[in-house]
């Protein structure tokens, strides 16, 4: 029961050499709050903590804004430009008023505290009235608890320079300034509480308690004994700009401090911005060149889906809560064990509805960040590796915290040390060893990458024997995702939530007999990949020999077919106990106090056998997706003819996830559960699929051209969705409607949706 808890037993990545110094340094500060419109901490875990919230008038009401939730329905947010370490822009776009918002960092003459940060806030309305005033709401919150001391301006009613100031051994001595040249009305409010991620609800509170004995919508000037978190509200007619700068390390420089002010704010800030920004798009166009082929509407979007990845990056820190490993099915009110306490710094797939880590998306986040910033990519990758306990699992989802834990319902909190995630960050390493190999870095990435993976091979060992022992299936070499639930009364097809594809058609009752293609070609990847990394470190233990003897067996396209390969079909599915006579009908239920219900159950109208399940998606598509398929294979024919027919997988948008002509396409799974993997286009899938097309465009043999055709067809049809998705709505979305190709699911998805940058420049992965 302990070994779930107990940490891998190595030297972590984290306390490399190259993470710290400089590259702690720069990476100290940063906007590592994405759950917030705007959130600035740094990466300790007890911080100091910045954001802004606002007033939006809608129908005669009004709100606070602060943590993003699509029911705000502002028109647009998110980062359009950040670089990751010292600049970020977006516009806040709610109702007609604009908040645009700049974050700056300097480095200063000093160290140690990471550096000079400023915010600056531009307000602008359409159609505003003259007296019209907007509200804005800057706080700092001490995680530690620690009291913060209120600027004596704020007091007195003088000089409101300094809003805050306070002192602490890990940012020295600090002060929150204020500059605008705009008449500003301050108010202020301070707070005693450990709930930060609560303050919406106080400042709600506090307002709707002033508003109630005038028209006025103002803080009350008031403080909790020694608070730790202080909020000032700056009202003023519209337009008008604020800049809150936070200068640390003052008690080593004080005379300098308002030096260092002067130097973030007013007209030397717009100069500076002017020059980010003109860095930025020059990197921008560096890392991501088109060679022309793309409009500057298309560019936009680019920019838009790289910013606010790399904007949306978060620092989180706490416990995970795991499951007893005899728990396969895990319920409200069992025992949970608590992980040790850890860091994360890590992509998050979207701000408002998933805004922390997952362990399979963030090896497609990382495709995007290992081109833009290689020691942000290895710091998060090692970020991730550092959580692996001693049996080599790493938890497929990470809600560390307490602001992660009330973006999450408590059913989704607890993970289970039983069952897996795709092991995607294979992907990433396997790309930055090839790119090792065609000489694409520059000397010190070389020696960066190289300490990397020296350091990371026996953690990622310790991965890859984790998933080859307890993810095994009964025959040789096959495999199959454990935890799925084989009682379930409710579900229509039992889900698989362990490979990522959530509903995605299984064997309708699930046992250990099953085969799951899309695992074993994981598989395949990650022996592939720690083959790839030992030939690198020139490795030649027997676990060396090992990876390539297991490549060899994964990649075997006799065996591949034999075990996966349905020739009345022609194509490739999974194997298991299966049935396609089920279906949900309604039945009566007794509860408790002998009261009854009607609910939809789940009925079995023939029994299962052991056979291949016949549904026809992106799991079908592994084997081509990972290039198993010999480009001269009859079977490479049959696989572009699912891809491109359009009466099973082919749509103007995007491929399905699965089959027009399934059983089980676009069907809910439960009375509640809306299709999800199940017709829907996906962008991290078709990146794949690209990626393959892309690759068999180049191989010599019969289907070259064809593959071709198909490719630039997709290709283009991908991205003229996605774009003018983007600029109809102001987000890219999580998936887009196979029919219309509108965006569904989560917005502001800068997760693996923002991969059609790579689309844009086919960069692909493997290649």
């Amino acid at each position: 029961m302990e070994r779930v808890i107990t940490p891998f037993p190595s030297p972590k990545l984290m306390d490399l050499p190259m993470f710290q110094g400089e590259h702690k340094e720069s990476l100290y500060w940063g906007t590592y709050r994405p759950q917030v419109y705007l959130g600035v901490r740094a990466r300790v875990p007890q911080s100091l903590v910045f954001g802004m919230m606002w007033i939006a008038f809608k129908e005669g009401k009004y709100f606070i804004r602060h943590v993003c939730q699509d029911s705000d329905e502002l028109k647009k947010y998110g980062w359009t430009r950040h670089n990751g370490r010292d600049y970020g822009h977006q516009d806040l776009v709610d109702q007609e008023m604009t908040l645009a918002v700049d974050f700056l960092k300097s480095k200063g003459d000093h160290s140690g505290y990471g550096g000079d940060w400023v915010v600056r806030s531009d307000v602008q309305m359409e159609n505003f009235k003259e007296e019209e005033k907007a509200h804005l709401f800057f706080y700092i919150a001490d995680e530690e608890g620690n009291a913060l001391n209120l600027g004596r301006g704020i007091i007195d009613g003088h000089d409101i320079s300094i809003l805050a100031s306070g002192s602490r051994s890990d940012f020295g001595r600090w002060e929150l300034h204020l500059k605008s040249k705009d008449n500003l009305e301050v108010h202020y409010a301070g707070f005693k509480t450990a709930d930060i991620h609560k303050l919406s609800d106080l400042v709600q509170e506090n307002v709707a308690a002033q508003a109630s004995g005038n028209d006025s919508l103002q803080l009350t000037d008031t403080s909790d004994a020694s608070p730790n978190i202080l909020v000032f509200q700056m009202s003023s007619k519209i337009p008008f700009t604020v800049d809150i700068a936070f200068v640390s390390g003052t008690d080593s420089n004080g005379s300098k401090a308002k030096e260092r002010v002067s130097s973030l704010t007013g007209n030397l800030l717009t100069s500076q911005l002017i020059e980010k920004r003109r860095e930025l798009d020059d990197k921008f166009r560096q890392f991501f060149s088109t060679s022309g082929k793309l409009e500057y509407e298309s560019m936009e979007v680019g920019k838009a889906a790289i910013g606010n990845l790399i904007g949306g990056i978060g620092y989180f820190y706490g416990q995970s809560k795991i499951s007893l490993p005899t728990t396969t099915n895990y319920k409200l009110g069992d025992d949970v064990l608590s992980y040790w306490p850890a860091e994360l710094y890590t992509a998050v797939p979207s701000r408002p509805i998933f805004p922390r880590g997952f362990l399979w998306d963030e090896g497609f986040h990382q495709l995007l960040i290992w081109r833009w910033d290689i020691p942000i990519c290895l710091d998060i990758v090692g970020h991730w590796l550092d959580l692996m306990n001693i049996d080599g699992w790493i938890p497929r989802e990470q809600i560390l915290g307490s602001e992660a834990l009330s973006k999450i319902p408590a059913e989704y909190v607890v993970q289970h040390p039983n069952n897996a995630n795709p092991p995607a960050l294979f992907m990433v390493l396997r790309d930055l060893v090839r790119s090792m190999k065609k000489k694409k870095f520059n000397e010190t990435e070389e020696k960066q990458i190289s300490s990397f993976l020296d350091r990371a091979f026996v953690r990622l060992d310790a991965w890859f024997q984790w998933f080859n022992t307890t993810q095994s299936g009964k025959t040789k070499s096959s495999y199959y995702w454990h935890g799925r639930d084989n009682i379930t009364i409710s579900q229509l097809n039992p889900q698989t939530l362990t490979s990522g594809f959530d509903d995605s058609p299984r064997a309708s009752h699930p046992n250990d007999e099953e085969r799951h293609v899309d695992l074993r070609c994981w598989m395949f990847l990650a022996a592939d990949s720690m083959h790839s990394i030992s030939e690198f470190l020139e490795i030649e233990s027997v676990r060396g020999k090992e990876y390539k003897l297991m490549s060899n067996v994964l990649s075997d396209f006799e065996l591949l077919n034999e075990m996966h390969f349905d020739n009345a079909y022609g194509t490739y599915f999974d194997f298991g106990n299966h049935t396609e006579k089920v279906h949900l009908s309604w039945k009566p239920v007794e509860e408790p106090n002998n009261l009854s219900s009607r609910q939809l159950i789940r009925e079995v109208l023939e029994e299962p056998v052991l056979k291949f399940v016949p549904h026809v998606g992106y799991i079908s598509l592994f084997p081509f997706i990972w290039k198993l398929i010999p480009p001269q294979s009859s079977i490479l024919e049959k696989q572009l003819d699912l891809i491109s027919n359009r009466t099973i997988l082919w749509s103007d948008f995007g491929i399905l996830s699965l089959a027009r002509t399934s059983s089980l396409y676009m069907k809910y799974n439960t009375e509640h559960e809306a299709p999800y993997w199940r017709g829907t286009i996906w962008m991290n899938m078709n990146y794949l699929i690209l990626s393959s097309l892309h690759h068999y465009s180049k191989e010599n043999g019969p289907y070259r051209e064809r593959a071709e055709i198909i490719y630039n067809e997709l290709r283009d049809n991908i991205i003229r969705n996605v774009v003018k998705n983007y600029h109809q709505t102001g987000y890219l979305w999580e998936q887009y409607d196979q029919e219309t190709g509108k965006g569904k699911g989560a917005k502001v998805f800068t997760g693996w949706t923002a991969l059609v940058l790579l689309i844009m420049a086919e960069a692909y992965s493997g290649c």
